[in-house]
Protein backbone atom coordinates (compact mmCIF):
# COMPACT_ATOMS: atom_id res chain seq x y z
CA UNK A 1 0.00 0.00 0.00
CA UNK A 2 1.09 3.56 -1.29
CA UNK A 3 1.80 6.04 1.83
CA UNK A 4 -0.74 9.15 2.69
CA UNK A 5 0.65 12.52 1.70
CA UNK A 6 0.14 15.27 4.25
CA UNK A 7 0.77 18.59 2.56
CA UNK A 8 0.12 21.48 5.06
CA UNK A 9 2.58 24.70 5.60
CA UNK A 10 1.83 24.26 9.59
CA UNK A 11 4.88 22.05 10.69
CA UNK A 12 2.37 21.09 13.57
CA UNK A 13 -0.31 20.06 11.96
CA UNK A 14 1.51 17.52 10.06
CA UNK A 15 3.31 15.99 12.79
CA UNK A 16 0.12 15.47 15.11
CA UNK A 17 -1.09 13.45 11.44
CA UNK A 18 2.39 11.65 11.06
CA UNK A 19 2.01 10.58 14.43
CA UNK A 20 -1.37 9.51 14.86
CA UNK A 21 -1.06 7.63 11.76
CA UNK A 22 1.68 6.19 12.66
CA UNK A 23 0.33 4.72 15.64
CA UNK A 24 -2.60 3.15 12.99
CA UNK A 25 0.33 1.48 11.05
CA UNK A 26 -0.03 3.44 8.21
CA UNK A 27 2.74 5.45 6.77
CA UNK A 28 2.86 9.25 5.86
CA UNK A 29 5.21 11.14 3.35
CA UNK A 30 4.61 15.19 4.02
CA UNK A 31 5.45 18.38 2.18
CA UNK A 32 5.38 21.93 2.91
CA UNK A 33 4.02 23.64 0.11
CA UNK A 34 1.82 22.61 -2.98
CA UNK A 35 4.07 22.79 -5.33
CA UNK A 36 6.79 19.98 -3.85
CA UNK A 37 3.65 17.67 -4.18
CA UNK A 38 2.78 18.52 -7.36
CA UNK A 39 6.67 17.61 -8.29
CA UNK A 40 6.29 14.32 -6.34
CA UNK A 41 3.29 13.40 -8.45
CA UNK A 42 5.41 12.91 -11.52
CA UNK A 43 7.21 10.02 -10.17
CA UNK A 44 3.93 8.44 -8.43
CA UNK A 45 1.08 9.33 -6.36
CA UNK A 46 0.18 8.57 -2.65
CA UNK A 47 -2.66 6.23 -1.34
CA UNK A 48 -4.71 9.25 -0.30
CA UNK A 49 -3.67 13.03 -0.44
CA UNK A 50 -4.42 15.58 3.10
CA UNK A 51 -4.17 19.00 1.91
CA UNK A 52 -4.55 22.63 3.83
CA UNK A 53 -6.60 24.55 1.52
CA UNK A 54 -4.27 28.33 2.07
CA UNK A 55 -0.72 28.07 1.79
CA UNK A 56 2.23 30.03 0.92
CA UNK A 57 2.55 29.61 -3.27
CA UNK A 58 0.30 27.36 -4.83
CA UNK A 59 -3.13 26.61 -2.80
CA UNK A 60 -4.68 23.43 -2.05
CA UNK A 61 -7.60 23.69 -4.82
CA UNK A 62 -4.67 24.30 -7.42
CA UNK A 63 -2.89 20.92 -5.58
CA UNK A 64 -6.95 18.78 -5.65
CA UNK A 65 -7.19 19.99 -9.54
CA UNK A 66 -3.37 18.54 -10.61
CA UNK A 67 -4.39 15.59 -8.55
CA UNK A 68 -7.49 14.73 -10.30
CA UNK A 69 -6.19 15.48 -13.99
CA UNK A 70 -3.85 12.45 -13.30
CA UNK A 71 -5.84 10.34 -10.92
CA UNK A 72 -9.38 10.88 -10.72
CA UNK A 73 -9.72 8.03 -8.45
CA UNK A 74 -7.22 9.40 -6.13
CA UNK A 75 -9.46 10.90 -2.69
CA UNK A 76 -8.24 14.30 -1.72
CA UNK A 77 -9.19 15.59 1.77
CA UNK A 78 -9.13 19.04 2.27
CA UNK A 79 -8.47 21.05 5.27
CA UNK A 80 -9.90 24.36 5.89
CA UNK A 81 -10.32 27.00 8.70
CA UNK A 82 -14.62 27.36 9.37
CA UNK A 83 -14.30 30.98 7.70
CA UNK A 84 -13.36 29.11 4.42
CA UNK A 85 -16.37 26.84 4.53
CA UNK A 86 -17.12 28.69 0.84
CA UNK A 87 -13.80 27.06 -0.33
CA UNK A 88 -14.47 23.92 0.85
CA UNK A 89 -17.87 23.97 -1.43
CA UNK A 90 -15.35 24.59 -4.43
CA UNK A 91 -13.39 22.09 -3.25
CA UNK A 92 -16.14 19.48 -3.39
CA UNK A 93 -17.14 20.89 -6.87
CA UNK A 94 -13.08 20.15 -7.78
CA UNK A 95 -13.91 16.49 -6.81
CA UNK A 96 -12.71 16.72 -3.22
CA UNK A 97 -13.16 13.42 -1.49
CA UNK A 98 -13.99 15.19 2.01
CA UNK A 99 -13.36 18.25 4.36
CA UNK A 100 -11.65 18.67 7.60
CA UNK A 101 -12.66 21.76 9.78
CA UNK A 102 -10.13 23.33 11.58
CA UNK A 103 -9.86 23.18 14.78
CA UNK A 104 -10.38 19.32 14.06
CA UNK A 105 -10.58 15.90 16.65
CA UNK A 106 -7.69 13.81 15.76
CA UNK A 107 -9.56 10.75 16.33
CA UNK A 108 -11.87 11.97 13.51
CA UNK A 109 -9.49 12.86 11.54
CA UNK A 110 -7.49 9.19 11.75
CA UNK A 111 -11.13 7.45 11.59
CA UNK A 112 -11.75 10.23 8.20
CA UNK A 113 -8.45 9.44 6.17
CA UNK A 114 -9.47 5.45 7.27
CA UNK A 115 -12.72 5.47 5.02
CA UNK A 116 -10.69 7.52 2.21
CA UNK A 117 -7.86 4.95 2.38
CA UNK A 118 -10.57 2.12 1.66
CA UNK A 119 -12.05 4.19 -0.63
CA UNK A 120 -9.08 4.22 -2.30
CA UNK A 121 -8.20 0.46 -1.92
CA UNK A 122 -11.62 -0.20 -3.67
CA UNK A 123 -10.84 1.86 -6.49
CA UNK A 124 -7.40 0.16 -6.86
CA UNK A 125 -9.15 -2.92 -7.08
CA UNK A 126 -11.88 -2.30 -9.70
CA UNK A 127 -9.02 -0.95 -11.71
CA UNK A 128 -6.79 -3.93 -11.16
CA UNK A 129 -9.70 -6.40 -12.44
CA UNK A 130 -10.52 -4.20 -15.34
CA UNK A 131 -7.30 -3.73 -16.63
CA UNK A 132 -6.81 -7.53 -16.18
CA UNK A 133 -9.92 -8.83 -17.31
CA UNK A 134 -10.45 -11.91 -19.51
CA UNK A 135 -12.67 -12.34 -22.13
CA UNK A 136 -14.54 -14.92 -19.92
CA UNK A 137 -15.02 -14.71 -16.10
CA UNK A 138 -15.35 -17.20 -13.66
CA UNK A 139 -13.19 -18.64 -10.64
CA UNK A 140 -16.04 -21.57 -9.77
CA UNK A 141 -14.99 -25.31 -10.38
CA UNK A 142 -17.50 -25.75 -13.05
CA UNK A 143 -16.07 -22.29 -14.80
CA UNK A 144 -12.59 -24.09 -14.41
CA UNK A 145 -14.11 -27.42 -16.00
CA UNK A 146 -15.19 -24.95 -19.30
CA UNK A 147 -11.98 -23.21 -19.55
CA UNK A 148 -10.41 -26.30 -19.40
CA UNK A 149 -11.86 -27.93 -21.97
CA UNK A 150 -11.38 -24.76 -24.43
CA UNK A 151 -7.88 -25.16 -24.06
CA UNK A 152 -8.05 -28.97 -24.91
CA UNK A 153 -9.76 -27.90 -28.11
CA UNK A 154 -7.70 -24.64 -28.78
CA UNK A 155 -6.18 -26.96 -31.11
CA UNK A 156 -8.82 -28.44 -32.73
CA UNK A 157 -11.24 -27.70 -35.83
CA UNK A 158 -14.27 -30.40 -34.32
CA UNK A 159 -18.01 -29.05 -34.26
CA UNK A 160 -18.71 -28.33 -30.88
CA UNK A 161 -22.27 -27.98 -29.28
CA UNK A 162 -22.53 -25.71 -26.40
CA UNK A 163 -25.38 -26.38 -23.69
CA UNK A 164 -26.86 -23.91 -21.22
CA UNK A 165 -29.54 -21.61 -19.94
CA UNK A 166 -30.71 -18.14 -21.77
CA UNK A 167 -27.85 -15.42 -20.76
CA UNK A 168 -25.30 -17.75 -19.38
CA UNK A 169 -22.65 -16.92 -21.96
CA UNK A 170 -22.91 -19.06 -24.63
CA UNK A 171 -21.55 -16.69 -27.31
CA UNK A 172 -18.79 -15.59 -24.80
CA UNK A 173 -17.29 -19.36 -24.61
CA UNK A 174 -18.11 -19.79 -29.02
CA UNK A 175 -15.79 -16.63 -29.29
CA UNK A 176 -13.44 -18.12 -26.82
CA UNK A 177 -12.90 -21.34 -28.90
CA UNK A 178 -12.30 -19.24 -31.81
CA UNK A 179 -10.01 -17.06 -30.40
CA UNK A 180 -7.61 -20.05 -28.97
CA UNK A 181 -8.21 -22.29 -32.07
CA UNK A 182 -6.12 -22.40 -35.55
CA UNK A 183 -9.00 -20.22 -37.34
CA UNK A 184 -8.44 -17.12 -34.81
CA UNK A 185 -7.36 -14.95 -37.47
CA UNK A 186 -10.11 -15.43 -39.96
CA UNK A 187 -13.52 -14.17 -39.27
CA UNK A 188 -15.94 -14.87 -36.18
CA UNK A 189 -19.55 -14.80 -37.77
CA UNK A 190 -22.31 -15.18 -35.09
CA UNK A 191 -26.19 -15.73 -36.49
CA UNK A 192 -29.08 -16.22 -33.68
CA UNK A 193 -31.53 -18.76 -35.74
CA UNK A 194 -34.27 -17.41 -33.43
CA UNK A 195 -34.03 -13.64 -34.13
CA UNK A 196 -34.28 -14.48 -37.98
CA UNK A 197 -37.83 -15.25 -40.03
CA UNK A 198 -38.58 -18.33 -41.19
CA UNK A 199 -38.82 -17.19 -44.85
CA UNK A 200 -35.37 -14.99 -44.33
CA UNK A 201 -33.01 -17.77 -42.24
CA UNK A 202 -32.35 -19.26 -45.52
CA UNK A 203 -30.94 -16.73 -46.89
CA UNK A 204 -28.76 -15.37 -44.32
CA UNK A 205 -26.88 -18.40 -43.85
CA UNK A 206 -26.48 -19.66 -47.38
CA UNK A 207 -27.27 -16.00 -49.42
CA UNK A 208 -29.03 -15.42 -52.33
CA UNK A 209 -28.51 -14.88 -56.49
CA UNK A 210 -30.18 -12.02 -57.70
CA UNK A 211 -33.52 -12.53 -58.63
CA UNK A 212 -33.57 -15.26 -56.81
CA UNK A 213 -36.61 -13.80 -55.14
CA UNK A 214 -39.21 -10.51 -55.22
CA UNK A 215 -36.43 -7.85 -53.70
CA UNK A 216 -33.13 -9.67 -54.45
CA UNK A 217 -32.00 -6.86 -56.94
CA UNK A 218 -28.13 -8.23 -56.26
CA UNK A 219 -26.43 -11.34 -55.42
CA UNK A 220 -25.95 -11.50 -51.65
CA UNK A 221 -23.03 -13.72 -49.52
CA UNK A 222 -24.37 -15.84 -46.79
CA UNK A 223 -23.12 -16.30 -43.64
CA UNK A 224 -21.07 -19.25 -44.51
CA UNK A 225 -19.70 -17.59 -47.16
CA UNK A 226 -18.40 -14.59 -44.91
CA UNK A 227 -17.25 -17.28 -42.27
CA UNK A 228 -14.96 -19.01 -44.83
CA UNK A 229 -11.87 -19.64 -43.01
CA UNK A 230 -13.33 -18.63 -39.69
CA UNK A 231 -16.33 -19.95 -37.42
CA UNK A 232 -19.58 -19.66 -38.14
CA UNK A 233 -21.70 -19.91 -34.39
CA UNK A 234 -25.58 -20.91 -34.79
CA UNK A 235 -27.28 -19.79 -31.54
CA UNK A 236 -30.38 -21.09 -30.49
CA UNK A 237 -30.18 -24.34 -33.12
CA UNK A 238 -33.16 -25.60 -31.29
CA UNK A 239 -35.38 -23.67 -32.96
CA UNK A 240 -34.08 -23.71 -36.69
CA UNK A 241 -37.12 -24.63 -38.89
CA UNK A 242 -37.38 -28.51 -40.06
CA UNK A 243 -36.56 -28.28 -43.52
CA UNK A 244 -33.45 -25.82 -43.04
CA UNK A 245 -32.09 -28.52 -40.68
CA UNK A 246 -32.20 -31.01 -43.73
CA UNK A 247 -29.86 -28.27 -45.52
CA UNK A 248 -27.12 -27.17 -42.53
CA UNK A 249 -27.06 -30.88 -42.75
CA UNK A 250 -25.80 -31.59 -45.90
CA UNK A 251 -22.89 -28.47 -45.67
CA UNK A 252 -22.08 -30.11 -42.30
CA UNK A 253 -21.26 -33.96 -44.02
CA UNK A 254 -20.88 -32.67 -47.72
CA UNK A 255 -18.83 -29.17 -47.30
CA UNK A 256 -21.02 -27.43 -50.02
CA UNK A 257 -24.23 -25.45 -50.08
CA UNK A 258 -26.37 -23.64 -52.74
CA UNK A 259 -27.18 -20.06 -52.92
CA UNK A 260 -31.07 -19.56 -52.81
CA UNK A 261 -31.73 -19.70 -56.67
CA UNK A 262 -27.83 -20.87 -57.41
CA UNK A 263 -27.12 -23.51 -59.51
CA UNK A 264 -23.73 -24.06 -58.58
CA UNK A 265 -22.05 -25.57 -55.37
CA UNK A 266 -20.03 -23.50 -53.05
CA UNK A 267 -17.14 -24.91 -50.92
CA UNK A 268 -17.69 -24.52 -46.99
CA UNK A 269 -14.38 -24.33 -45.15
CA UNK A 270 -16.10 -23.84 -41.63
CA UNK A 271 -15.84 -24.88 -38.51
CA UNK A 272 -19.46 -24.56 -37.01
CA UNK A 273 -20.61 -23.78 -32.98
CA UNK A 274 -23.71 -24.09 -32.27
CA UNK A 275 -25.49 -23.28 -29.27
CA UNK A 276 -29.03 -23.75 -27.48
CA UNK A 277 -31.08 -23.29 -24.07
CA UNK A 278 -33.45 -26.70 -24.60
CA UNK A 279 -32.95 -30.28 -24.78
CA UNK A 280 -31.98 -31.25 -27.84
CA UNK A 281 -32.62 -34.92 -26.71
CA UNK A 282 -36.50 -33.77 -26.24
CA UNK A 283 -37.01 -32.28 -28.99
CA UNK A 284 -35.30 -35.08 -31.03
CA UNK A 285 -38.34 -37.30 -29.39
CA UNK A 286 -40.81 -34.72 -30.80
CA UNK A 287 -39.83 -34.76 -34.21
CA UNK A 288 -38.86 -31.50 -33.84
CA UNK A 289 -35.22 -31.86 -34.55
CA UNK A 290 -33.38 -33.99 -36.93
CA UNK A 291 -31.58 -36.89 -35.14
CA UNK A 292 -29.01 -36.95 -38.01
CA UNK A 293 -28.37 -33.10 -37.40
CA UNK A 294 -27.77 -33.78 -33.43
CA UNK A 295 -25.53 -35.87 -33.65
CA UNK A 296 -23.46 -34.19 -36.27
CA UNK A 297 -23.52 -31.17 -34.14
CA UNK A 298 -23.11 -33.03 -30.86
CA UNK A 299 -19.77 -34.20 -31.61
CA UNK A 300 -18.19 -32.61 -28.46
CA UNK A 301 -20.64 -30.73 -26.13
CA UNK A 302 -19.76 -27.98 -23.36
CA UNK A 303 -22.44 -27.27 -20.71
CA UNK A 304 -22.31 -23.84 -19.30
CA UNK A 305 -23.81 -23.72 -15.80
CA UNK A 306 -25.86 -21.52 -14.49
CA UNK A 307 -25.28 -18.37 -12.11
CA UNK A 308 -27.37 -20.73 -9.43
CA UNK A 309 -24.34 -23.16 -10.08
CA UNK A 310 -21.49 -20.88 -9.38
CA UNK A 311 -22.60 -17.73 -6.80
CA UNK A 312 -18.48 -17.15 -6.09
CA UNK A 313 -18.18 -15.69 -9.40
CA UNK A 314 -21.07 -13.17 -8.59
CA UNK A 315 -18.85 -10.36 -6.89
CA UNK A 316 -16.33 -10.69 -9.39
CA UNK A 317 -18.81 -10.45 -12.50
CA UNK A 318 -20.26 -7.35 -10.37
CA UNK A 319 -17.42 -5.63 -10.28
CA UNK A 320 -16.31 -6.31 -13.75
CA UNK A 321 -19.77 -4.93 -15.07
CA UNK A 322 -20.01 -2.07 -12.95
CA UNK A 323 -16.83 -1.10 -13.94
CA UNK A 324 -17.76 -1.44 -17.50
CA UNK A 325 -21.07 0.35 -17.48
CA UNK A 326 -19.40 3.56 -15.92
CA UNK A 327 -16.78 3.98 -18.39
CA UNK A 328 -19.48 3.38 -20.98
CA UNK A 329 -21.21 6.48 -19.04
CA UNK A 330 -18.17 7.85 -17.99
CA UNK A 331 -19.26 8.52 -14.56
CA UNK A 332 -17.30 6.83 -11.58
CA UNK A 333 -17.62 3.10 -10.92
CA UNK A 334 -20.65 2.39 -8.05
CA UNK A 335 -19.35 -0.24 -5.54
CA UNK A 336 -21.47 -2.51 -3.40
CA UNK A 337 -21.35 -2.73 0.05
CA UNK A 338 -20.87 -6.12 1.84
CA UNK A 339 -24.54 -6.80 2.61
CA UNK A 340 -25.14 -6.13 -1.13
CA UNK A 341 -23.47 -8.36 -2.21
CA UNK A 342 -24.05 -11.19 -0.16
CA UNK A 343 -27.69 -10.35 -0.84
CA UNK A 344 -27.39 -10.55 -4.92
CA UNK A 345 -25.54 -13.40 -4.36
CA UNK A 346 -28.07 -14.99 -2.80
CA UNK A 347 -30.52 -14.28 -5.64
CA UNK A 348 -31.67 -16.70 -8.02
CA UNK A 349 -31.15 -14.62 -11.32
CA UNK A 350 -33.32 -16.47 -13.68
CA UNK A 351 -31.73 -14.46 -16.62
CA UNK A 352 -27.90 -15.33 -15.17
CA UNK A 353 -24.69 -13.45 -16.76
CA UNK A 354 -27.49 -11.43 -18.80
CA UNK A 355 -29.51 -10.03 -16.23
CA UNK A 356 -27.14 -9.53 -13.47
CA UNK A 357 -25.38 -7.46 -16.22
CA UNK A 358 -28.70 -5.56 -16.99
CA UNK A 359 -29.12 -5.40 -13.28
CA UNK A 360 -25.43 -3.82 -12.89
CA UNK A 361 -26.51 -0.87 -15.90
CA UNK A 362 -29.78 0.09 -13.95
CA UNK A 363 -27.34 0.19 -10.36
CA UNK A 364 -25.11 2.46 -12.41
CA UNK A 365 -27.82 4.93 -13.36
CA UNK A 366 -30.13 4.78 -10.54
CA UNK A 367 -28.80 3.93 -7.55
CA UNK A 368 -28.32 6.61 -5.25
CA UNK A 369 -24.96 7.19 -3.80
CA UNK A 370 -21.38 5.43 -4.63
CA UNK A 371 -21.82 2.48 -1.82
CA UNK A 372 -25.05 0.81 -2.84
CA UNK A 373 -26.90 -0.89 -0.12
CA UNK A 374 -28.89 -3.76 -0.78
CA UNK A 375 -31.88 -1.14 0.18
CA UNK A 376 -31.28 0.14 -3.27
CA UNK A 377 -31.61 -2.36 -5.27
CA UNK A 378 -35.03 -2.62 -7.78
CA UNK A 379 -38.25 -3.16 -5.53
CA UNK A 380 -38.94 -6.48 -7.13
CA UNK A 381 -35.82 -8.18 -6.09
CA UNK A 382 -35.44 -6.99 -2.22
CA UNK A 383 -39.41 -7.73 -2.36
CA UNK A 384 -38.47 -11.63 -3.04
CA UNK A 385 -39.56 -11.68 -6.63
CA UNK A 386 -36.17 -12.30 -7.40
CA UNK A 387 -36.21 -15.87 -5.76
CA UNK A 388 -37.69 -18.99 -7.09
CA UNK A 389 -40.26 -20.80 -5.56
CA UNK A 390 -38.37 -23.52 -4.78
CA UNK A 391 -34.87 -24.19 -4.35
CA UNK A 392 -33.86 -20.95 -3.35
CA UNK A 393 -30.59 -20.09 -1.63
CA UNK A 394 -31.25 -18.72 1.63
CA UNK A 395 -30.81 -15.02 2.32
CA UNK A 396 -27.50 -13.71 3.82
CA UNK A 397 -28.91 -11.19 6.33
CA UNK A 398 -28.65 -10.42 9.70
CA UNK A 399 -30.45 -12.28 12.50
CA UNK A 400 -34.15 -11.68 13.23
CA UNK A 401 -34.25 -8.27 15.83
CA UNK A 402 -35.70 -8.70 18.83
CA UNK A 403 -37.90 -6.12 20.27
CA UNK A 404 -34.83 -4.27 22.16
CA UNK A 405 -33.18 -4.01 18.26
CA UNK A 406 -30.36 -6.08 18.90
CA UNK A 407 -29.47 -9.48 16.36
CA UNK A 408 -31.48 -12.52 18.47
CA UNK A 409 -27.96 -14.10 18.87
CA UNK A 410 -27.10 -11.68 21.33
CA UNK A 411 -29.07 -13.95 23.97
CA UNK A 412 -32.51 -13.94 22.32
CA UNK A 413 -30.77 -16.77 20.25
CA UNK A 414 -32.68 -18.87 17.79
CA UNK A 415 -33.14 -22.91 17.23
CA UNK A 416 -32.04 -24.17 13.95
CA UNK A 417 -32.15 -27.34 11.80
CA UNK A 418 -29.49 -29.94 13.13
CA UNK A 419 -25.49 -29.19 11.27
CA UNK A 420 -25.92 -32.67 9.69
CA UNK A 421 -28.93 -31.66 7.12
CA UNK A 422 -28.67 -30.48 4.13
CA UNK A 423 -31.27 -28.47 3.68
CA UNK A 424 -31.00 -24.97 4.71
CA UNK A 425 -31.67 -24.12 8.32
CA UNK A 426 -35.12 -22.77 9.67
CA UNK A 427 -34.91 -20.42 12.52
CA UNK A 428 -37.74 -19.85 14.75
CA UNK A 429 -37.22 -17.17 17.89
CA UNK A 430 -37.96 -19.21 21.19
CA UNK A 431 -39.14 -18.37 24.42
CA UNK A 432 -35.93 -18.71 26.12
CA UNK A 433 -32.75 -20.14 26.01
CA UNK A 434 -30.03 -21.35 28.21
CA UNK A 435 -27.06 -19.16 27.81
CA UNK A 436 -24.75 -22.16 27.25
CA UNK A 437 -26.31 -23.16 24.00
CA UNK A 438 -25.18 -20.22 22.14
CA UNK A 439 -21.92 -21.59 21.00
CA UNK A 440 -24.17 -24.95 19.28
CA UNK A 441 -26.51 -22.51 17.80
CA UNK A 442 -23.52 -20.53 16.31
CA UNK A 443 -21.68 -23.98 14.62
CA UNK A 444 -25.41 -24.72 13.17
CA UNK A 445 -25.54 -21.29 11.68
CA UNK A 446 -22.46 -21.67 10.61
CA UNK A 447 -23.19 -25.58 9.15
CA UNK A 448 -26.09 -23.68 7.45
CA UNK A 449 -23.92 -21.13 5.62
CA UNK A 450 -21.49 -23.36 4.68
CA UNK A 451 -24.14 -26.02 3.33
CA UNK A 452 -25.51 -23.36 1.39
CA UNK A 453 -22.49 -22.55 -0.66
CA UNK A 454 -22.16 -18.84 1.31
CA UNK A 455 -18.63 -17.21 0.55
CA UNK A 456 -16.43 -15.58 3.14
CA UNK A 457 -18.73 -17.61 6.20
CA UNK A 458 -15.83 -16.52 8.56
CA UNK A 459 -16.58 -12.47 7.66
CA UNK A 460 -20.14 -12.80 7.46
CA UNK A 461 -20.53 -14.49 11.29
CA UNK A 462 -17.47 -12.16 12.71
CA UNK A 463 -19.54 -9.17 11.39
CA UNK A 464 -22.33 -10.53 13.21
CA UNK A 465 -20.38 -11.29 16.50
CA UNK A 466 -18.71 -8.49 16.59
CA UNK A 467 -21.93 -5.77 16.10
CA UNK A 468 -23.95 -8.50 18.51
CA UNK A 469 -20.85 -7.29 21.32
CA UNK A 470 -20.76 -3.51 20.54
CA UNK A 471 -24.13 -3.32 20.64
CA UNK A 472 -24.64 -4.87 23.57
CA UNK A 473 -21.61 -2.78 25.46
CA UNK A 474 -23.48 0.30 23.83
CA UNK A 475 -26.55 -0.58 25.60
CA UNK A 476 -24.66 -1.51 28.59
CA UNK A 477 -23.08 2.07 28.97
CA UNK A 478 -26.08 3.88 27.68
CA UNK A 479 -24.30 4.10 24.32
CA UNK A 480 -21.25 5.91 25.76
CA UNK A 481 -18.89 4.40 23.56
CA UNK A 482 -15.64 5.04 25.21
CA UNK A 483 -17.16 3.42 28.06
CA UNK A 484 -17.92 0.46 25.94
CA UNK A 485 -14.56 0.62 24.53
CA UNK A 486 -13.36 -0.33 28.10
CA UNK A 487 -15.75 -2.79 29.36
CA UNK A 488 -14.94 -4.87 25.99
CA UNK A 489 -11.46 -4.53 26.34
CA UNK A 490 -10.72 -2.86 22.92
CA UNK A 491 -9.13 0.87 22.07
CA UNK A 492 -11.33 4.12 21.64
CA UNK A 493 -10.35 4.28 17.81
CA UNK A 494 -10.91 0.77 17.07
CA UNK A 495 -14.58 0.80 18.70
CA UNK A 496 -15.09 4.09 16.63
CA UNK A 497 -14.06 2.44 13.54
CA UNK A 498 -16.15 -0.64 14.30
CA UNK A 499 -18.91 0.97 14.77
CA UNK A 500 -18.90 2.89 11.53
CA UNK A 501 -18.16 0.02 9.63
CA UNK A 502 -21.10 -2.16 11.18
CA UNK A 503 -23.19 0.64 10.67
CA UNK A 504 -24.00 0.65 14.06
CA UNK A 505 -26.61 3.58 15.43
CA UNK A 506 -26.58 5.35 19.15
CA UNK A 507 -23.24 5.45 19.78
CA UNK A 508 -22.05 8.72 21.44
CA UNK A 509 -18.95 10.62 22.96
CA UNK A 510 -18.57 10.56 26.58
Amino acid sequence: MKPIWIVDDDESIRWVLEKALARENLATKSFSNARDAMEALKDGAPQVLVSDIRMPGESGLELLQAVKAKHPGLPVIIITAFSDLDSAVAAFQGGAFEYLAKPFDIDKAVELIRRALEESLRETSVEHVSAETPEILGQAPAMQDVFRAIGRLSQSNVTVLITGESGSGKELVARALHKHSPRASQPFIALNTAAIPKDLLESELFGHERGAFTGAQATRRGRFEQAEGGTLFLDEIGDMPFDLQTRLLRVLSDGQFYRVGGHQPLKANVRVIAATHQNLEHRVREGLFREDLYHRLNVIRLRLPSLRERREDIPILTRHFLAQSAKQLGVEVKRMSEGAMQFLSSLELPGNVRQLENLCNWITVMAPGQTVEAKDLPQELTEGQGFAAAGAAPSIAPPPSTSSGYPAMDGDAYASAPASSSAPATYNAPASLEPSNWIALLEAEAASLLAAGQPEVMDVLGRQFESALIKTALKHTHGRKNDAAVRLGIGRNTITRKIHELNIDGAKDD
